[in-house]
This record gives C-alpha cells, structure tokens and sequence, in this order.
C-alpha cells in the first residue's frame, strides 16, 4: 500500500504525456505527419494501443500504409481529413470504397492524388453534405467525369476546389477531342452544384476543350492553362477558349499558354491580380485579334489595387497589343503596387493611368526597354504616390540607366530604389553602377539607393 502512495506521488511530481485525457492526446497525435507515424504510437503502452483509430485524420503516403485493415478499425464517426498521396497506388474500386468510407463518416476535407489509368471517382463524392474543402490532383484521365458533369452535383458546404489536371477518358490526347456538350457540361455543372464555393484552382492540360468557369460566390481563382501536346486545328475556334464569369472576385492568378479567346465578365471586386500570358504557346489564327482580346482583358483589371502582368508574347503580338493598348483609354485609379514582368513598353501607360501607385517592381523588363521614351508629362504618381522602386535582371545598362534616371529625377516623394542584381555580376560592373547612379539628380532627398545581390541558382 506504502508503495502505491509513493508511486501516486512521484506521478504527481512528473506527470508524462500519458496522464493527458484522451481527447488531448488523439489531438497531439493528428498533427503526425502520416496514419502510419500515428499507428505507429500503439506500441509505446497498453492505453495508447487503439489512440489512433480516434484519430480525426486519415493520410496515407505510401503502398506499405495497409490502408484497408487502417479503415476497417478507425473508430472515429466524423473525418476531419482524408488524403492520399501520389505514392499510394490502387485498384478502381480500392478508391472508391476508400472515398465512400471518407463520405460516409462526414469528412470535412478530401485530398487525393489519382495514380491510375482511367481511374472511377464515386459518385457520393459530389453529393457529400459534410465536404468543406475537395482537392484532386491527376497525372491520368478520370474515366467518369463526363458521366459525374452530366449528373447530380450538390456540395452544400464546399468552400475550397482546387482541381489539377483532371481530364475526361478521351482514348488519348491526341486520338480524338471530346464532344462540345460534354466537355461544356463538366466544370460548369460541377461549379453549379457548390453553392457556398469561395475558391477555385484549376490547372488543365489544354488540348480538345475549352475552359469555362461561372460561379457568383467564388472570390479566389487560380487558372493554368497549358498544352503539352500538339492541337489539331479547328475552324471555328471552339476548343481554345477562356471564359469566365465570376463578379465577387476578389484575387486572380491566371497562367494562359494555351487559349486565344478570353472572355471575362465584370471584375468590380478584383482587389489583387497575377497575369501571365504566354502568347509563344498560342497558334492565334488572327494576331491582331488575339491582340484585342489581352487587352480588352487588361481592361476588365483596372479596379485592382495590386497588380502583376507578365505579356510573353512574339514581337508581331506584342506589336499588336502595344498599338490597341496606346489608343485605348485606361485609368488604374485604384492601382497601387505594380509589377511589370519581361515587357517594358507598358510602363508609360500604366504611370500615366495610375495615379496612386505607390510601389514600382520591375522584374528582368529588358523587351522594349531600348525603346522606351520618357513621358512627355510628368506622372501624377512620380510627383505624389510613388515612394518604393524596385528593378530586378534588368541586363541593359545603358537603357535601364535612361530609365531609372527619370525615375528618380521625377520621384518627388520616392523614399527607395532597390537595384536587385545577380551574384555573377563582376564587381566592376557593380562599382560601374553605383559610380553611375551616384551622379543621377534625384527629386526626393530622403530617396535610398540599395544594391542587392541574389544567388542566381536558387
């Protein structure tokens, strides 16, 4: 009895982990990397043996995690998460009883990275009332999207879809294109049935469809677009569309090296976009057209505050843009950082049009840079707004210097210029630079300029 006390009172003085209440502990244990390193706690003693299985989250990483002998002793009614990585292979109707258990224990967020050829996505997926957060990634075709897209969609709480790279099963790419009520029926009626969505991630291999996205609720969009493969040519244009539909938006990320038709509906809400498109991906049948339609697209951004534009394009399209860009009337009133990525030419226009622009990047702008022409008037934003410059690669020394000179000689309330170079660049040339820009007249006085160096490998 003496010796019960004694042991009572040394737990007291040192209590471990094991004192903890259940709840805590299965807690502690979610934040495992893997099931199999929660699993793998059953050993340290008798009352942590079957923790695990009220363990909210399931994550499996590996072939070796045996997976359904894991499902068969959960204990736990409602899943916070379940994931599978791309490590984990399967059998067609291993991850559909797989994702059917998720659903029918009220999970919350479902990851999975789909392995197989042609893999069969269960139907109680898209029709999971609990699903707050879906995320699917796939190096192959989905044999049964067209049939969930021309089905019942209905995810009452989903506010989070980030789809990467799921097809439809077309008999390879490149054998034939997918009929236009198909392909137009799996992306919007599945967006139809996700009343609540907030965020959308869509990153597709473009090679037979089109991309089509409308929802009133979603408030973050990231698209990529791309095609890995060669399209065959088709008159009517259909299949290299970009159309979008979403006035609550509120962040764009858009990666295009695909499509040269963009259609955007009103983006009054737009406060942050990320632009890049790769015109040298594009076939436009008519240049001057495509043209049009970046710009015209350019035009739909003017109420964003924080703006980053990358227009990789042939010199013939550039041309093109920069002569509709010139005529049109653009105002970024509302416009106060912005990055300019590769093309110069467009510097002028946006410093005339942005009034309250108070933050200036200019990231490895040597297109146009040799023919980039002082404004005839000085920018409101240089006389009053802009306070932060910074140039990153800009490689001509002598153009980026005509540029940078007018910065800051215009610059009444310029506080930095942040000149970011390379770490291979001599240090003549640095001591050049700085020598250089020393002699520069500056507008403001309380103007800084810092000298940078990055590891150009990284």
């Amino acid at each position: 009895m003496e010796v019960a006390k004694q042991y009572s009172r040394r737990r007291r003085r040192n209590p471990s982990i094991s004192d903890l209440p259940d709840s805590i502990l299965c807690h502690i244990l979610s934040f495992l990397p893997t099931t199999k390193n929660t699993v793998a706690t059953s050993i340290l003693a008798r009352r942590w043996r079957y923790l695990w299985s009220y363990v909210p989250n399931l994550i499996f990483d590996s072939d070796d995690d045996n997976i359904d002998r894991v499902l068969l002793l959960h204990k736990l009614q409602t899943i916070d998460t379940f994931r599978l990585s791309e490590n984990v292979t399967w059998l067609d109707h291993k991850l559909e009883k797989w994702i059917s258990f998720a659903v029918n224990r009220n999970v919350r967020t479902i990851d999975v990275c789909i392995s197989g050829i042609a893999s069969v996505l269960p139907r109680c997926l898209f029709t999971c009332k609990t699903l707050v957060f879906l995320r699917l990634d796939s190096f192959d075709e989905v044999a049964n999207v067209e049939e969930i897209g021309s089905g019942f969609v209905f995810l009452p709480l989903l506010k989070k879809l980030h789809l990467n790279f799921i097809h439809p099963e077309s008999g390879g790419y490149v054998k034939r294109h997918l009929p236009p009520d198909c392909v137009d029926g799996y992306l919007p009626r599945l967006l139809s049935g996700c009343p609540v969505l907030e965020e959308l991630v869509v990153r597709l291999n473009v090679y037979f469809y089109p991309c089509k996205i409308s929802s009133p609720t979603i408030k973050r969009l990231t698209i990529e677009l791309r095609c890995e493969y060669e399209k065959p040519y088709f008159e009517d244009n259909y299949y290299d569309r970009l159309e979008i539909n979403t006035p609550a938006l509120v962040y764009l990320q858009l990666i295009d090296c695909a499509t040269q038709y963009l259609k955007f509906g009103a983006l009054n809400s737009l406060f942050e976009a990320d632009i890049c498109i790769n015109g040298y991906a594009v076939e436009a049948q008519d240049d001057f057209i495509y043209a049009r339609y970046v710009v015209e697209f350019i035009d739909k951004l003017r109420n964003v505050k924080c703006l980053k534009i990358d227009l990789l394009n042939h010199a013939k399209i550039m041309d093109y843009i920069d002569s509709v860009f010139s005529t049109w009337t653009i105002s970024f009133h509302t416009l106060t950082k912005l990055e300019l990525v590769y093309d110069c030419r467009f510097l002028s226009k946006f410093l005339e049009s942005a009034h309250n622009l108070e933050t200036l990047i200019l990231n490895e702008v040597w297109y146009g840079i040799e023919g980039w022409m002082e404004p005839q008037q000085v920018p409101t934003c240089l006389l009053s707004r802009l306070r932060i410059i910074k140039t990153v690669d800009i490689l001509s020394y002598k153009y980026k210097f005509n540029l940078l000179r007018c910065l800051l000689r215009n610059g009444q309330v310029l506080e930095r210029m942040e000149i970011v170079y390379p770490d291979f660049i001599k240090s003549e040339q640095k001591m050049y630079m700085l020598q250089e820009m020393s002699l520069f007249e500056r507008g403001s006085r309380a103007c800084e300029v810092a000298f940078v160096q990055y590891n150009h490998k990284l």
